[in-house]
């Protein structure tokens, strides 16, 4: 598998290494030995020792189809390309909502010594945001409790998930998304691995967690449909490069 290396500024430029170009257009990705547009660029780090770059694309520039949203790449990348297309959004993203001051509207600059938004003025630093969101597999038995999101694209069921508040922990979190989206109550919240995402911004954060009481009852603002299923009866699920995937493929292999 190739190695990606995450820098924040690039070393001394070496010919014999292309550089890769992750040129961003909205929420669209091309990858590409060139850039598309002389515009807004950010260091990403090394893959195998090529330098990448994130590239700012405006939409005025004309998309002839060769852009293609981060869903869309998945299988036509391979894993590490992927991710780092995944990055290259979020960080032009920032940089372009960080254009200017929150606090004093003064227009903004690239630091020179960290990946942040630096103010002139008053020197506040903007930083990329991450959302931290915490995705739980709740077992019961030899049953798993996955729900269908209202956002999901086609009849898939997953883990449950959400975005963690302020003032809570991640174990609270769990517990509270759970007991919001479909009504039971939980115990043995076991961290068990975690996986940037950028839809939106966020780090995701797996747990599994066992069932203590109560029947399911859907939210339907977000849940479609959410049910027990054992091992042998398995609806579809997420694929295999998401962290709802590699917890339920680790709960299967528990037999």
């Amino acid at each position: 598998m190739a190695e990606f290396i995450p820098l924040t500024f690039p070393p001394a430029a070496d010919a014999s290494h292309p550089a890769r170009w992750f040129c961003v257009r909205e929420a669209k990705v091309l990858v590409s030995d060139q850039p598309e547009f002389d515009g807004q660029h950010h260091y990403l780090g090394m893959l195998d020792g090529a330098p990448c770059w994130a590239e700012w694309v405006p939409d005025s520039v004309p998309d002839d189809g060769a852009f293609m949203d981060l869903y869309s790449l998945y299988g036509r990348l391979d894993e590490v390309e992927w991710l780092i297309a995944g990055r290259a959004v979020q960080i032009v993203d920032w940089a372009r909502s960080h254009q200017f001051c929150g606090r004093c509207g003064t227009a903004t600059a690239h630091s020179d010594n960290d990946r942040s938004m630096r103010c002139p003025s008053c020197g506040q630093l903007a930083f990329p945001r991450l959302a931290p969101a915490i995705i739980t597999l709740i077992t019961r038995g030899d049953e798993a409790l996955l729900a269908r999101g209202v956002q999901f694209r086609g009849p898939m069921y997953s883990c449950l998930a959400g975005f963690v508040e302020p003032g809570e922990s991640l174990e609270e979190a769990v517990a509270r998304e759970v007991r919001e989206e479909v009504g039971v109550a939980i115990a043995d919240i076991v961290y068990r691995g975690s996986q940037p995402w950028p839809f939106p911004h966020s780090l995701m954060l797996g747990f599994r967690a066992t069932w203590t009481s109560g029947e399911i009852v859907i939210d339907p603002t977000e849940i479609l449909d959410a049910q027990w299923f054992r091992r042998d009866a398995l609806p579809t699920i997420p694929p295999g490069i998401s962290i709802a995937r590699k917890l339920i493929d680790a709960w299967l292999a528990e037999v």
